[in-house]
């Protein structure tokens, strides 16, 4: 009979992501005060989530070389993998399966389902099966599988092969686009019997959709739990024998050094839960079991504890990185019901969980402060933690807020027990085994190992990814400190001249560090090597009052394990002493073309200043701004309209000084002179007026009488004018050439100033020159 399709349960759990922490609804933010705590309290309304499993034996090859299951109709689910009986066994060719979308109908390509996954890792137990890396698929609810053997291999595929599928419950939102590769296409479902159907081939794995029976192996009285049995692990086949009745007690961030565990296996005594030792660092924000809604129905044994943490391995979970953080709890739910219901496992194998939004969740049960061993790196579970990146990391890099957040769990986990994020350690292996360089290990013998290292380092696996076992490095440099990175970025209430700042006396200096601010217990603000401000390690700003005088500046960091570091110094100068302007600001005249709304002139002036002069503002008539070297400039003024050019001086500690002139331009036209000789009258609108004055004649002059500080003769140019001479209050100043190559008007072409305002003359005479003799002119500008 087909199996009916189940409508989503909502189990109102969304999620926010903020500085690597998840908020979960209906789950309280109160803290508990108690030691070893994970900083949250579980909300009564926070009930277990079940997640379904589902299991279909996949059909094998007459030959044994592959096994596939056609496309059919499931359950929902979000999770699959493939398993096989003996847990010492591999799959040495390719794994792969294509699902439907149950939101929209479509199929993906064909995934890979990685093999690098050892089932012994909880070898010994009863049940424990040989397993594919589960991967995450998004709400599907259709499926097809295909296995085979590598290209001219001979070896079989391993016996038992079976499809096991999740739903992890709650409300989980479809996968990201890129799940399915590109150009991949929807296919209709083959004519094939239902999934679960009685023409599934026979086997002797457990009916589909039935559970497999598990049975804890016994314990003697105070038996110390081991790792992997040395130096070859016994697999044992399932057992027929029901699994005791479990107490589905909700797990509490970390119990207190008096509570038991969760659930004992019947007949074994309750071990000693190890105390809590406070670690040199902070405890990171972790989502507990209670909060993610783990089903404990599903853990029948109390777990197994360390005598302490040497070392940290970590993971990537080899499934897709196109998942939405808001289904983080949803993935690790799908990871726990695969690990116990699939593999066969006591519970789920990391012992905290990471996404790629930086949220921590706690894995296997225990006390996220206790010494809990897990499941994750066959050989050297002992006297270790494994954490687990959601995600593919072969090729992609891990995001920053997911490195983060290993680097503070591991620091934590290491500072209980003194380790060192950046140290070395011997761990003792606890099965024979080789890792991806290569390098044997045989049980019971000790080896070298980072304290934070990667799967890979202890066993022949690409975990945690090529990409994210590059990343290491940074990760130990983030958890064991100092803080990296760290420089001045600005100092407001100063301006910088070079590399000095200047100020009057208060300043805000902020910083920046490459090491993110969860791992930064403090800054400090220094002046002259002495702390002035202390702030928190997410605050990048202080403020300080500082002293007249040259002062060193300087930021140091402390990074949660207690080391330091400084920031290059930078030199604030203090002063209140306001720049002055030695040379007072003046007007003269200068050449160019003056016309009825502006006559040309300069601007002169001099500024300077005890310690640093930035700049010299000209407020008006106009707005500009100079530079502290810049001691004149070019504008144009109206002529008969007193103008007043106000300026300021600016040094760079914010000190002003403020100065200005007065000036007045006036047109004196040709006929206001006192003319000797011929002088003809020309008339044009390209004259200033409306006419000018010509003349050819030798020795012909004009010569106007003014009270001024600057004058300019305005004259008409071709290339036949001729030359003057020019007098000032009687003497011969200049003798000036009119001709231009092209015709211009109304052209100030001779200039002249004097210090201060007076009573002056300016007399022109026409030379006569030879073959141009003619000059024309039309008019004197003076400024009063």
């Amino acid at each position: 009979m087909k199996a009916q399709r189940r409508i989503w349960t909502t189990a109102a759990v969304t999620t926010a992501a903020v500085a690597g922490v998840l908020v979960f609804q209906g789950v309280t933010g109160a803290s508990d005060p108690g030691p070893g705590r994970n900083g949250r309290a579980a909300d009564a309304k926070a009930s277990p989530v079940k997640a379904d499993v589902h299991r279909t034996a996949l059909k094998t090859s007459a030959d044994g070389g592959s096994a596939s299951l056609a496309p059919r109709d499931t359950e929902p689910f979000s999770l699959l993998g493939v398993t096989w009986t003996d847990p010492a066994a591999k799959v040495t060719g390719r794994v792969e399966a294509r699902t439907r979308s149950a939101a929209t109908g479509e199929w993906t390509g064909w995934l890979p389902l990685d093999t690098e996954v050892d089932g012994r890792t909880e070898a010994g137990r009863s049940g424990v099966r040989g397993t594919t890396e589960p991967r995450w698929v998004g709400p599907s609810d259709g499926v097809e599988v295909r296995v085979s053997t590598a290209d001219g291999a001979r070896a079989e595929l391993p016996e038992g092969l079976r499809l096991d599928t999740v739903d992890p419950g709650g409300d989980p939102a479809p996968l990201a686009s890129d799940t399915a590769p590109s150009g991949a296409k929807p296919s209709p479902l083959a004519a094939e019997p239902a999934a679960f159907t009685e023409d599934e081939p026979p086997s002797d794995e457990p009916s589909p959709g039935e559970e497999p029976p598990v049975t804890p192996p016994a314990e003697e009285p105070g038996a110390t739990p081991t790792d992997e049995p040395s130096p070859t692990p016994t697999v044992e086949s399932p057992s027929p024998a029901p699994p005791p009745s479990p107490t589905p007690t909700p797990s509490t961030a970390s119990p207190t050094p008096s509570a038991s565990p969760t659930t004992t296996p019947t007949g074994s005594p309750s071990p000693t839960v190890p105390p809590a030792p406070p670690s040199t660092v902070p405890q990171p924000p972790i989502v507990s079991r209670t909060e993610w809604k783990a089903d404990e129905s599903l853990n029948s044994e109390a777990p197994d504890y360390l005598d302490g943490v040497k070392a940290v391995f970590v993971h990537h979970t080899a499934q897709t990185n196109a998942y939405s953080c808001a289904d983080s709890a949803a993935i690790v739910r799908g990871l726990h019901a695969y690990h116990v219901k699939s593999q066969g496992w006591k519970d789920l194998g990391y012992n905290f969980v990471v996404d790629k939004c930086g949220t921590v969740f706690e894995g296997r049960k225990g006390g996220v402060d206790r010494p809990v061993m897990g499941a994750h790196t066959y050989g050297f579970n002992r006297d270790t933690t494994g954490i687990a990146v959601i995600g593919m990391y072969t090729d992609t890099r891990a995001a920053t807020a997911a490195t983060t957040a290993v680097a503070r769990v591991a620091a934590w986990k290491l500072g209980q027990y003194r380790g060192d994020p950046a140290g070395s350690v011997q761990l003792t292996a606890g099965a024979n085994g080789k890792n991806f360089a290569g390098k044997p290990f045989t049980a019971g013998q000790a080896y070298p190992f980072q304290q934070i290292s990667g799967h890979r380092d202890g066993f022949n696996t690409e975990c945690p990814g090529g990409s994210l076992y590059a990343q290491l490095p940074a990760v130990r440099s983030l958890a064991a400190g100092p803080v990296t990175g760290l420089a001045i970025a600005s100092v407001t209430g100063a301006s910088a001249s070079g590399s000095t700042y200047y100020t009057r006396s208060k300043i805000t200096v902020g910083w920046r560090a490459t090491t993110p601010a969860s791992l930064v217990r403090s800054y400090e603000l220094l002046v002259g090597g002495k702390p002035v401000a202390t702030v928190k390690g997410d605050v990048t700003s202080a403020a300080a009052t500082l002293a007249a005088g040259k002062h060193t500046v300087q930021v140091r960091a402390t990074h949660q394990s207690g080391k330091t570091s400084l920031s290059p110094a930078a030199t604030v100068v203090a002063e209140t002493t306001p720049p002055v302007f030695s040379t007072k600001p003046a007007l003269t005249l200068r050449a160019g073309t003056v016309n009825a709304t502006a006559v040309p002139l300069t601007l002169k002036w001099k500024a300077t200043d005890t310690a640093a002069l930035k700049e010299v503002r000209l407020t008006a008539p106009v707005a500009k701004t100079y530079g502290a070297t810049t001691g004149s400039a070019s504008h144009t003024a109206k002529p008969g309209t007193a103008t007043a050019w106000k300026m300021t001086a600016y040094d760079h500690a914010g000190n002003t000084a403020a100065a200005s002139v007065s000036g007045t331009p006036v047109i004196l036209q040709e006929s206001a002179a006192t003319k000797t000789g011929t002088w003809t009258t020309r008339s044009s609108s390209s004259y200033l007026g409306g006419k000018s004055y010509s003349s050819g004649t030798k020795n012909a002059s004009l010569a106007w009488t003014f009270t001024g500080r600057s004058a300019a003769w305005v004259v008409s140019r071709a290339a036949t004018s001729g030359q003057a001479y020019v007098y000032v209050d009687g003497k011969k100043a200049a003798t000036v050439d009119l001709k231009s190559a092209t015709t211009k008007y109304r052209d100030a072409i001779w200039t002249t100033s004097w210090p201060v305002s007076g009573k002056h003359t300016v007399k022109i005479v026409v030379v006569g020159t030879t073959g141009r003799p003619t000059l024309t002119t039309d008019g004197l500008v003076y400024l009063k």
